[in-house]
């Protein structure tokens, strides 16, 4: 049996490899990481820190979206027919103009321009298109190639009520398992793992980082936002860039990367340079919190996991 750990460069899918290369002989382990296009290089130096190290091969996936950003390009030209005024001309001429320069190769942005609009909380279809199906379409050529693969997958109860409800074992359907080693674990015992064979945690867990797969992620949080405002503020440029690019090609002509409920009207502008600001705010977004406007270095160390403690 082949088992196939999906690494994100996360501290969960880490110490589910690590756990398996206990458990399992290592020619019997398979490892992919599902490049989503919106990585910071820490995790993708991270991906090649742990292959070298646990010795373990990564097959990189990246999901293709050419056909895709053709045949929107197409249903643009022929059926948002400004001549029975379903969209204005110049709102067709600007979309085309986007996609008639093709595809970028970044499946997350060629996603979003694609569909005219970011995922959302409500509409997270990030993670299926460029995470789930591209590991759904390697499994299955495992399968072809060894016969019975069994997903081990790291997912951990306490990170969420849908997740608490997962079995720990489900059948994906034969010859193919499901398999979630480490449900029950808390994140002391997911960092213990990773001290315990030698592996540090990806550093972006010591940089104010609840998470680490996309940067940002559409859920990231307020804190995060800050810190991720004042340590990489090239990211926030990015999304800027991005916004404009699937606003260009959306039938609204703007897109925003986060949603614009919380406090765009005190940051004095929407898309993500507003919700940077409102991630100056206190509690609550009505005023801005001086101590977080003020200060533009993070401490070198701000890891919510506490791995600066001791100095480390």
């Amino acid at each position: 049996m082949i088992a196939l750990i999906s690494v994100s460069g996360g501290k969960d899918s880490t110490a589910t490899l690590l756990l398996a290369m206990e458990r399992l002989a290592k020619e019997n382990i398979h490892a992919a990481f599902a490049d989503t296009g919106n990585e910071h290089e820490s995790t993708y130096e991270y991906i090649r820190y742990l292959e070298k190290t646990t010795g373990v091969p990564v097959k990189w996936l990246k999901a293709d979206f050419t056909e895709r950003w053709w045949r929107r390009r197409d249903y643009v030209r022929d059926h948002w027919t400004w001549k029975e005024k379903r969209v204005p001309k110049k709102v067709q001429q600007r979309a085309l103009a986007i996609l008639e320069k093709g595809p970028s190769g970044n499946p997350f942005l060629d996603l979003c321009v694609i569909k005219g609009r970011f995922p959302s909380r409500m509409a997270q279809f990030c993670t299926q298109e460029l995470k789930k199906f591209p590991l759904v379409n390697h499994t299955i050529d495992l399968v072809e190639k060894y016969g019975q693969v069994e997903s081990w997958q790291g997912v951990r109860a306490d990170e969420s009520d849908s997740r608490a409800k997962l079995p720990e074992r489900e059948s994906g359907g034969e010859p193919f398992t499901i398999y979630r080693p480490i449900l029950r674990w808390n994140v002391a015992q997911v960092f213990a793992q990773h001290k315990k064979h030698g592996i540090r945690p990806n550093p972006l867990y010591r940089q104010g980082m609840g998470r680490v797969g996309c940067m940002p992620c559409i859920n990231v949080n307020k804190d995060e936002l800050l810190e991720i405002s004042r340590r990489f503020p090239e990211r926030i440029d990015m999304i800027e860039e991005w916004e404009a690019i699937v606003g260009a090609a959306s039938k609204r002509g703007a897109s925003t990367f986060l949603f614009e409920e919380d406090g765009p009207e005190l940051a004095g502008g929407t898309g993500i340079r507003g919700k940077v600001m409102w991630a100056r705010t206190e509690h609550g977004g009505k005023q801005f919190d001086w101590t977080r406007l003020l200060v533009d270095e993070s401490p070198v160390c701000a890891s919510s996991y506490g791995l600066c403690e001791g100095g480390k």
